[in-house]
Formats: C-alpha cells, structure tokens, sequence
C-alpha cells in the first residue's frame, strides 16, 4: 500500500517553493519554442534539406512526451525532487550538446535531451500537493499548470531578439544557463517530499509506453512531409495501435504499473485527460498561425510585414496572460471548484478564435487574440492538475500529471500535424514560393474553435461534487461515549489519533476533512485520549487538516477507496514554542 501521510513545509521556507518550481516549469517549457524563430533557416544552418532539419524540432517533442508518465513515476517512487534536478540537468548537458555543433545527427541528441526536461512539469505539481498548506495550493498548482504556456510565449521575442542581433548557437548557452540557475534556487528552497509510493519502476512498461508514443507520435509531426496514405505513415500508426494495446494489458497485470489505467479509466480522469488534448490543440494553433501572419510580407494583401521580434512581442501577451491568470483561477475554483473553472476558461478560449476570425488586420489586434486566448488557456491549463489530483492518491500524483501533460503534449502534436496541413493545402504560390493563405488561417482557427466545442461536452460530463449523505462527528460533553458511537455508524471513513511530537494525545484538536475541490466535508473533535473519526461521503482523495492551541496546524492527504472499513490515519502536531526553537537553531 502506498503511503498516504503527509508532513508539509508549511512553517519552513514555502515562500521560495512556489517561485523556484514555476521558474523551473518556464525553463523547461522555453526548450519548445526556443528555436521557432529560426525554424525556416534551419535546412542552411545544419547543411541539410528541410525533410532532415525538422527533426530538430520533433526529437524535442518525442523526448518530452516519452518523459513526462516516466520522470512522474519515479519521482513517486525515489523523491520528486531529486528526479526535478535529473531532468533540468539532462536539460542543461543537451543545451551544451547542442551549443558546440552544426551537425544534424548531434543536434538532434542534443535537442531531445532538452526535450526529455518536460517532465519537470508535474514533478513540480506534485511537489507542491505534497509541501504546500491547502489555501497557497490552488494558485500555485494554477502558475505551475500554466508554466507551459508561459514558457513557450516569453520564449518567442526574446529567442527572436537572440536570433537577430546573435549567432543562433547562443539560444542554447542561454538554455543551459537557465537551467544552472533552476538546480540551483531548486537545491536552496525546494525539500525534498516525503510522500512516496512503495513498490519499483516497472522498466518494461516504460519501454513499451515509450514505443508505442515514438510510434504514434512520428507519423503525426512527419506525416505532412511523408503523406498521409504513404505506407510508412499507415505501417507505424498500425504498430503504433498494436504495442500500446499489448503495453495495457501487461500493465493491468504488473503489481506496481508504470501507468495504473484502472485509476486511469475513472470517469473524472479520463474525461480530464481527454478535455486536456482538447486545450493543448486550441493552445498550439494560434502560436502557429499569428507568428506566421504577423510576419508575411505586406505586398499579399493581408500579411502585416512585422519583424520577427515585434512578431513575438505580439505573441507574448498569450503567455504573460496565462502567467497573470493563476491567482484568478484560485478565487473561482475555491467558489466554484475546478470543473467550472475548466469550463469558463474553454468558452474564453472559443471567445478568442471566434473573434479572431475578423481581427487580423492589425498588429495590435493579433494583441488581443493573444490576451483574451491565453486567459482562457490560463484558466482551463490551471484546472487540469486540480482535477486529477482530486481523483487520485497522493503518492500517485506525480504518474498521474505526468500522464496529464503527455495527453497536452498530443493535442500540441495534433494540432501542428492538422495546422500545418490545412496550411500547406490552402497556400498561395507566389514566385515559385508557398505562402500560407488568409483562407488557411481561418480555416485553423476554426479547427482551434471546434476542438474546444469537444473539450467542453467532455467536461459537461466530469462528475459533480457529492455532498455528504451521512452526519458528521462533533464533539460533546460525552466524548469517548460520542466517538464510540460514531465508530460504530462510521462504516468507511478515517480515524485515528492526534498526537504531539512527544507522541502524546492532544486532547480537543479540530480536525477538519477536505474533500478534492478543496471544501470542508466534516469536521470533529479529538477525545481526551487524541482519537476521532470522521464519515466521508464517498470514496476519494481527501486532505485530513489538523489545529489545536499551541500547535502549528498539520495536514495529510489520504484516500478512501469506498470500503465499509474505517482508514487510519494519525496526525503529529508540533508545540509552536518548540517549532521556534527549532528554526531558530
């Protein structure tokens, strides 16, 4: 059984926690889009043809996605933090990889090493469940969440402004720069968790899943260059079916799987995971089709002939919107949980491609598109770890977004693969050269429309929140008779004790029980020997919060699997005087 206490940092040094994992998660997403400004002067940068040069660019996505369910389940297993600091130094080594070559075939190693750092994504949001108090965690999860997005729209003018007045290898000095700087503020402010699922890496699982997302992601960022009915393309989605099918029935029969699809099929996961392909193909859209509009030559007819670094300048907003978003999405998920939140911030995102559909006239309209966009994106990016980690336990979280942000990394995937097709059928072919047409725009931003259409049904379907059905415990005069009582209707729920750091019972501690959106589901009463017991309302993860005068407040997470038996879970407090000293010393 995985162990489900918890003993958070709350008292020692969250205030750097935050900051320092959401850099990291910037740092880490930059390495997407670090090279888009000089994508199309790659072929002559690498001395190759254009067919070989973007493997530059689909190494990094193949890396990140074989590495974010990997890097997330062995930091559940071996410490999150300690596998945060592997994936930014395999980070900074590609980056330096990279830096010292032209050549297309070191190049390519490099990248995908850069690459293989996304899985510093929900290393941190885990991270953050497991140090962080309840009321800081919303808003963190939410910047941490949206880090991606924010990387990959600072990245665009400053990697532009690099590229312009530098030579290209410098993108990656500053890369590995970036990284030293995260392993280093990580060293200094990030603990390590101490929630950790028992069991071992289940290596052919890994490899299997690794397989089948090569062979399934391939075909999808190269089947424009390939075709589409081309029998390599249908040969490696038809292998692509066939391991991936094999991979999931030997994970239903390992004991401790790289991915457990039982907890991954639950209603509220799936349709999550789903909705989450969903947002990464309206997030990737338009940071393929402002860029390229912005910079057309004006002599078209509707391209507006900006430089490549105003042309980031304009696309930044996208990012910094999601960045702002965080603390909004906070207030309105305590309100009104993740699920609505989800919900608003994909009918913002449809807002944005529906206006932009007539605003793509002016520069300083593509600001709004990128502003009302990234809003929504913020809102709906900030949901998708709350969501999850509500429906799975906590020394699960980190397989569990890991696997959250690959089914991202596949809408991103799709979207280039449909974009970049629909573009390439509806270009304009001026002076032997292909230009995306106006027609071909529109046409992807309403592809972006449509995949929102479905992220919204699915989540319309995400199951609400159950209110209790059964009373819950308070305390009374009569307090072993009360807890007697109460144990014996209790049925499933928690119990336990509530004890100091001498191990002695703490008489008269409130415990109060949070259910996954983050709302008080019960509350009781410690008896004068430390013990409770509390009903919970249904099966699920739950955060058990300890307080009691004198005492620093404590917190566990905990799951309750829907059985007729109590779990138990017991609580230490620590003396507020002695928690002094101890931080004094």
């Amino acid at each position: 059984m995985p162990q489900t206490t918890q003993q958070p940092t709350a008292q020692r040094g969250i205030r750097g926690v935050v900051p320092v994992l959401a850099f990291a998660g910037i740092t880490v997403a930059v390495m997407q889009t670090l090279l888009v400004p000089v994508i199309k002067d790659l072929p002559v940068l690498l001395g190759t043809a254009p067919s070989n040069a973007t493997w530059v660019m689909t190494s990094t996505l193949l890396a990140g996605a074989v590495s974010t369910p990997i890097m997330g389940r062995l930091g559940d297993l071996y410490g999150k933090r300690r596998m945060l600091l592997a994936s930014l130094a395999v980070m900074v080594v590609g980056s330096l990889i990279a830096g010292f070559t032209s050549d297309l075939v070191v190049m390519i190693v490099g990248r995908a090493l850069q690459g293989f750092a996304m899985g510093a994504i929900p290393l941190g949001i885990g991270l953050m469940r497991d140090e962080l108090p309840r009321e800081k965690l919303g808003s963190a999860m939410a910047l941490m969440s949206s880090s991606i997005g924010v990387g990959g729209g600072l990245a665009l003018p400053l990697a532009a402004l690099v590229a312009q007045h530098a030579d290209w290898h410098a993108l990656f000095f500053g890369a590995a720069g970036l990284g030293v700087v995260a392993i280093l503020l990580t060293l200094a402010f990030v603990p390590e968790s101490k929630v950790k699922a028992e069991g071992t890496f289940d290596v052919l699982g890994a490899l299997g899943l690794s397989a089948g997302l090569v062979l399934f992601l391939l075909p999808i960022t190269k089947g424009s260059d390939w075709g589409w009915t081309d029998p390599m393309t249908l040969g490696l989605f038809g292998a692509a079916a066939v391991v991936l099918v094999l991979w999931g029935v030997m994970e239903l029969r390992v004991k401790a799987p790289l991915v457990d699809l039982r907890t991954t099929a639950r209603r509220e996961v799936l349709l999550t995971n789903l909705a989450s392909i969903m947002v990464g193909v309206a997030f990737y859209a338009i940071s393929l089709v402002l860029p390229q509009l912005l910079q057309l030559p004006k002599a078209t007819g509707y391209g507006l002939g900006q430089s490549m670094v105003v042309a980031g300048l304009c696309v930044a907003p996208l990012g910094l919107t999601m960045m702002f978003t965080a603390p909004v999405y906070a207030r309105l998920s305590a309100k009104y949980g993740p699920k609505i939140t989800l919900l608003l911030g994909m009918l913002i995102i449809g807002i944005g491609y529906g206006s932009g559909l007539g605003l793509m006239d002016a520069a300083w309209q593509t600001i709004i598109i990128s502003v009302v966009v990234g809003a929504g994106i913020g809102l709906a990016y900030s949901s998708l770890p709350a969501l999850i980690i509500g429906a799975v336990d906590a020394s699960e979280t980190g397989a569990a977004n890991g696997l959250n942000t690959l089914m991202r990394s596949i809408g991103t995937s799709v979207s280039s693969a449909v974009i970049g097709m629909v573009l390439a059928n509806t270009a304009n072919h001026v002076g032997g050269a292909a230009l995306p047409s106006m027609h071909g725009f529109r046409i992807s931003f309403m592809i972006a429309t449509g995949a929102v259409a479905m992220g919204v049904v699915l989540a319309v379907f995400l199951p609400k929140q159950r209110r209790a059905t059964r009373p819950q415990l308070r305390a009374s005069s009569e307090e072993d008779a009360a807890l007697a009582r109460a144990e014996e209707v209790l049925g499933g729920g928690f119990r336990g004790q509530v004890l100091d750091a001498a191990g002695l019972p703490v008489a008269r501690a409130k415990v109060t029980l949070i259910d996954r959106r983050g709302r008080q589901a019960g509350a009781a009463l410690t008896d004068h020997e430390g013990r409770y017991a509390l009903a919970v309302p249904d099966g699920g993860s739950y955060v058990l919060a300890a307080t009691a005068t004198g005492h620093a407040p404590r917190a566990a997470a905990a799951t309750h699997h829907g059985e007729d038996r109590p779990v138990d879970v017991d609580l230490a407090l620590q003396a507020i005087a002695e928690q002094a000293a101890q931080a004094a010393r």
